[in-house]
């Protein structure tokens, strides 16, 4: 039976659709997908075996193939069979593994995995003839490029390597100011008395100390080694990141260029059947930067996954100027969608979800302290 959706269908789709499209044609992977690709509300995208160095970041815009400008802009070419290293602060173009021939009734989205937003890896997902980053509209057809950037880190990478993951819904499943409120009430989404709820969960930052041992988070050192973006508790952390320790003001001056790793002081859930994204906050009430990875997946923080409610860690870089945060300042916003049917699996144990329960916490690469 050919895939198809309810005229009416409005949510994101879980993960045995996400696996119905592959067999039926509207996901085209190169190679069949690995174990726990799937996720319970999104697709991790594998990158190809070569890496073009470009001049420069762009959009292929209207009419457009990312391959065309590719062909004007790149320097070399960086073979990724067999691993190699990418440098801090240059452009890097990678055809991905997976390509999509959606549906008009699909769209999709994209966000770089929770483990590359905390190494400071900047990535975005590109496609033929768009002008948005991230962004694949409904009835695309079409190859999928990842534009990837390291700000602090080099890193080893490798074909099959997941930075990225993609998201695909219909209708417009985000839920509006009222139904927010009423799924708060029912599910209690943030351990807060008096939560914002005005487009979407207020979050702010913890830097009390409070639970943490007095530290309120971590600064990346600079001139590391590398990071193999495959390789699990490798790393000490004292080689790669300065602890940071609660002020007496409960506050934090973020230095221009440097990047931070922090945690909400808000614990937030996602019950079953819905997920949920982090969006920045206004940026007119600072000059910061946060939260490169935005997906928050079905049983995140729920109890019925395991969770008791979770941190949500926030990666933070200031911009042009040293800007002051203070403790409980409302960084960003978690919006929540409507699933369009339960997963099979949730975020949590049964799948070996790395951040389920988190509170402060570094990505996996790096090993706990004893």
């Amino acid at each position: 039976m050919a895939f198809s959706l309810p005229a009416n269908a409005n949510g994101i789709l879980p993960d045995r659709m996400i696996a119905a499209m592959e067999e039926d044609g509207l996901i085209l992977p190169a190679f069949p997908f690995v174990e726990s690709q799937i996720q319970p509300a999104s697709l991790d995208l594998r990158l190809g075996e070569v890496a073009y160095r470009v001049r420069a970041s762009f959009l292929p815009g209207p009419d457009v193939t990312v391959a065309e400008r590719i062909d004007e802009l790149k320097l070399h070419e960086v073979d990724l069979s067999d691993g190699a290293v990418l440098e801090t602060n240059c452009v890097y173009i990678v055809p991905l593994l997976e390509s999509l021939a959606l549906p008009p009734s699909i769209l999709a989205s994209a966000n770089p995995k929770s483990s590359t937003g905390r190494l400071d890896v900047f990535t975005r997902v590109i496609a033929d003839g768009t002008r948005r980053f991230d962004m694949i509209g409904a009835g695309y057809h079409g190859p999928l490029y990842a534009e990837i950037s390291p700000k602090t880190f080099p890193v080893l990478l490798r074909q099959g390597s997941r930075l990225s993951q993609v998201r695909f819904r219909t209708g417009m499943p985000q839920l509006n100011n009222d139904e927010l409120e009423a799924l708060h009430q029912a599910e209690h989404l943030v351990d807060c008395e008096n939560a914002d709820l005005a487009g979407g969960v207020a979050v702010s930052v913890d830097l009390s100390g409070e639970g943490s041992d007095g530290f309120v988070g971590y600064r990346a050192k600079r001139h590391t080694g590398v990071v193999d973006i495959d390789r699990r508790g490798g790393y000490a952390v004292d080689d790669f990141w300065e602890p940071i320790r609660a002020r007496p003001d409960h506050s934090l001056i973020l230095d221009p260029g440097e990047f931070y790793i922090l945690a909400s002081k808000e614990a937030v859930q996602v019950p079953p059947n819905y997920a949920a994204e982090m969006v920045p906050f206004d940026p007119l009430v600072g000059e910061f930067r946060v939260h490169y990875a935005g997906f928050f997946d079905p049983g995140f923080g729920h109890a019925g996954a395991g969770g008791q409610g979770s941190r949500a860690v926030l990666e933070v870089r200031s911009r042009e100027v040293p800007f002051i945060l203070e403790h409980g300042q409302i960084v960003g916003r978690l919006v929540y969608e409507k699933m369009l049917a339960p997963p099979q699996t949730l975020y949590g144990t049964r799948i070996a979800s790395n951040y389920q329960g988190q509170g402060l916490k570094l990505s996996k690469h790096f090993r706990a302290p004893v």
